[in-house]
């Protein structure tokens, strides 16, 4: 048996406090990705997942690279404040019309505060005949999230149904 990274034990309860939503009925969990980059000894894990009655989808993802699992298992180097991960959420929506970006964006700033890093793409594919406009908005902490910080993970959950829930396309 190994002794689980930090990136494992965020990851374990991530996933449990998404599921317990996903269980209650509160989400619907329509796509979970648990990845390993052998080639950059990284790893990335995502959930991904709507509300009911919703339109938007959001997705949280965990990244750790080599950095970050070497300042764990090799204390020598001294970089213990390195070990970590780090959280980005996307929230995706798709509409026939234009929405009112800077409206997001408020909503955005509202709920995460100045101290994010948000950022809003919009596309659509011109010679579709649907004219659909698929809406990408992304918040990432610009910063290493520790096991120190495990509580606000979970809490960081409910804003993150908050959030889909302001944003939702009626």
């Amino acid at each position: 048996m190994f002794d689980p990274t930090a990136f494992d034990n965020m990851k374990v309860v991530i996933e449990g406090a998404l599921y317990d939503l996903d269980i209650k009925g509160d989400i619907i969990i329509t796509d979970r990705n648990d990845l390993i980059n052998l080639a950059k000894m990284s790893r990335s894990f995502d959930v991904a997942f709507h509300l009911p009655e919703g339109k938007g989808l959001a997705k949280i993802e965990l990244k750790s690279t080599l950095i970050n699992l070497a300042a764990e298992l090799l204390p020598s180097i001294q970089t213990d404040h390195q070990a970590g991960c780090y959280v980005r959420l996307e929230f995706v929506l798709v509409s026939e019309k234009e929405l009112n970006f800077h409206e997001l964006k408020d909503i955005l700033l509202e709920i995460w505060g100045n101290s994010r890093n948000i950022s809003l793409t919009s596309y659509f594919n011109p010679l579709d005949t649907d004219q659909k406009i698929s809406t990408s908005l992304t918040v990432e902490f610009g910063r290493l999230v520790t096991e120190d910080q495990m509580d606000d993970l979970v809490n960081m959950t409910g804003f993150v149904v908050t959030t889909l829930e302001r944003i939702n396309i009626r």
